[in-house]
């Protein structure tokens, strides 16, 4: 199993099985970002798209979307869903 130090966690954790999409944003991801942390931007991303009706052909939210990207990987001030709270695990 790939592993990578992952931006996000700080932490050596198994790595995505190729990049999530051609060109240089996609390589760093691969080498940076464990797949723990690209599926949570997966859900995190689908969240924002659905509660600020966000519209992917529109070049704005697409720029939008990967400036929150990095910050979310950067662990920086990223927008959040204000309806979202996330689940607490089970103990």
């Amino acid at each position: 199993m790939r592993t990578v130090f992952c931006r996000k966690y700080q932490d050596e954790l198994p790595g995505l099985d190729r990049a999530p999409f051609p060109g240089p944003a996609g390589h760093d991801i691969y080498e940076n970002v464990s797949a723990k942390a690209w599926d949570e931007w997966l859900a995190h991303q689908k969240r924002l798209i659905n509660e600020k009706h966000l519209e992917l052909f529109d070049p704005n939210t697409r720029t939008y979307l990967q400036e929150q990207m990095i910050l979310f990987f950067k662990n920086d001030d990223f927008d959040k869903a204000s309806g979202y709270t996330a689940e607490k695990p089970e103990s």
